[in-house]
């Protein structure tokens, strides 16, 4: 209980761990479209990181969007430097799991990509997504520029509004500028097209879909 408890409350930076000063070993290139997750990017492309709970099925939801270049699943919003999944897990790093969305604008705007964001969640769980329960799954908006920022804050109102007259509480969305992103290990990497009936903590506001293992992400 004790775990638990500590899990579903965030940690500060004199608590958490120590993490290490090299990067976790991770993938070059996306397994679904062959980019590379650490770039170079397009020309003109943008970057957004998001966290909508297990990072699984998260980052699938992305990637299948047209105009997005390329996707990578890692942690964001914490104090530890380069941490394993293991520490993030335990509660004591401060991250979520997120996915970070490069995209072309000329393609897909930011606005189309929050619209995906906000409608592929539920973002008033606080420190949850459906049963996977912990800070680590948190949702989050880590914005790049301050035009990203004013249209993050302009879409979190409007879908405000939108769910208050569906009956649904206050977004509990963290909302802040974008800090290190660090890549997570390898396998967790477009891990839903290797594993196509792995879990997914993904399936729009207020619902959970889990199919297969039910192992979580």
């Amino acid at each position: 209980m004790i775990f638990a408890r500590r899990k579903a409350e965030m940690t500060d930076a004199a608590r958490a761990l120590p993490g290490r000063a090299s990067a976790i070993a991770t993938a070059s290139h996306h397994f679904v479209n062959g980019n590379p997750l650490k770039g170079p990017y397009p020309a003109g492309s943008e970057q957004i990181v998001v966290a909508m709970g297990c990072y699984w099925g998260a980052e699938r939801t992305f990637w299948e969007v047209p105009g997005v270049w390329v996707t990578a699943v890692g942690n964001a919003g914490g104090f530890t430097p380069n941490p394993t999944y293991e520490e993030v897990c335990s509660g004591l790093t401060g991250h979520t799991e997120s996915v970070l969305v490069v995209f072309e604008p000329s393609k897909v705007s930011l606005n189309e990509v929050l619209k995906v964001f906000w409608e592929a969640h539920d973002p008033t769980q606080g420190m949850r997504q459906g049963n996977d329960t912990g800070t680590q799954y948190r949702s989050a908006i880590y914005w790049n520029s301050p035009a990203q920022r004013d249209a993050v804050l302009a879409s979190k109102a409007a879908y405000q509004k939108a769910l208050t007259a569906q009956g649904y509480g206050e977004i509990t969305t963290e909302i802040a500028e974008a800090g290190p992103f660090y890549f997570a290990e390898t396998y967790h990497q477009q891990f839903l097209a290797k594993n196509p009936h792995g879990y997914c903590g993904i399936g729009g506001t207020g619902v959970v879909c889990q199919i297969g293992t039910g192992v979580e992400g």
